[in-house]
């Protein structure tokens, strides 16, 4: 337990492997539903094909397609993907065939360089059309979602944590972490003193995603909290130019330097530090909001406010 964390950085091959299950499904919620025919629309079957064989919506797939630990950059962990030991990508493509059917063509990826290269292009071509237009959304809502753990954690430990990462799907039951994922069926996973990393993910909205032979420990992946930003197919992240322009003005400006000072603000502690009214408070967050700046979580019966990328480099410029 005391090991058990949450991953610091966002895992964009990991969503990039989790949206290719879901490229593959037709449930998702609208949201969803609607980067799915976005995707869809403009992906190259053969290119991607590969891959989508490799990440079935139930199953096992391979771990070598998204290294950890990860640094957040996409272009670094594609680079350590493609240099994956053959040894390593025979040993887990070993482990897949004992426990599921895979395509005839896997069992000869680890020593045929050719196969290795369109898997890693394919994984490149979905990354650069599944995920790389919608990252800077994506990453404002894990970046929130954080922050919405962080709080939880301090308010009733990790307990509380594991208790709200996905009802029904996730569920608590001291000592056991009872989870309901892809693999169909049931193992006993005994962590030995490692802990669990818990990796929040956008694309994980139906079932979490376990890798027991992750190292340097497990990997559980919960859904990000969906209020938390639009995401794939919503609301842009970037505002327009009058919703920009309804920024000026000196209380505004103080909300938001209250809001990136630190990991996140409710409404209540943003009036308090700003002194203003709740109200008045919630009406400069929402402006914040529809330009962009700020991303909103409702958890439970609050708000947390944390600043957006774009709001962190407009403050550091």
């Amino acid at each position: 337990m005391a090991r058990t964390r949450i991953a610091v950085e966002p895992h964009p091959l990991l969503e990039v492997t989790i949206s290719a299950r879901m490229l593959q499904e037709a449930r998702g919620g609208p949201v969803i539903g609607a980067w799915r025919r976005e995707v869809r629309g403009r992906l190259d079957v053969n290119r991607a094909g590969m891959l989508l064989e490799l990440n079935p919506p139930l199953g096992w797939a391979p771990s070598f397609l998204h290294p950890l630990p990860s640094s957040g950059d996409a272009q670094e962990a594609l680079d350590r993907a493609r240099a994956t030991p053959r040894k390593v990508v025979e040993e887990q493509m070993a482990f897949i065939a004992e426990r599921q059917r895979h395509p005839g063509w896997a069992a000869h990826l680890h020593d045929d360089v050719r196969l290795r290269r369109r898997l890693f292009d394919g994984l490149q071509h979905v990354y650069d059309h599944a995920l790389a237009p919608y990252w800077p959304r994506i990453r404002a809502c894990l970046d929130a979602d954080r922050a919405l753990r962080a709080r939880d954690f301090a308010a009733g430990g990790m307990e509380r944590v594991l208790a709200g990462l996905h009802p029904g799907h996730i569920t608590w039951k001291p000592p056991v972490l009872e989870v309901t994922g892809t693999i169909s069926r049931r193992i006993d996973l005994h962590l030995d003193g490692r802990g669990l990393l818990l990796i929040p993910s956008w694309f994980g909205c139906r079932l979490p995603l376990l890798d027991p032979n992750a190292e340097p420990q497990p990997f559980l992946t919960y859904p990000a909290h969906r209020e938390a930003a639009a995401g794939p197919g919503g609301a842009p992240a970037g505002g327009s130019a009058a919703a920009l322009e309804a920024l000026l003005g000196r209380t505004r400006a103080a909300v938001l330097l209250t809001i990136a000072d630190g990991t996140g603000r409710t409404t209540t502690e943003i009036a308090r530090r700003v002194g203003i009214s709740p109200a008045s408070a919630s009406e400069h967050t929402s402006v914040l909001r529809s330009a962009g700046l700020v991303t909103t979580a409702r958890h439970r019966n609050t708000a947390l406010h944390t600043a957006t990328p774009t709001a962190l480099a407009l403050l550091g410029s």
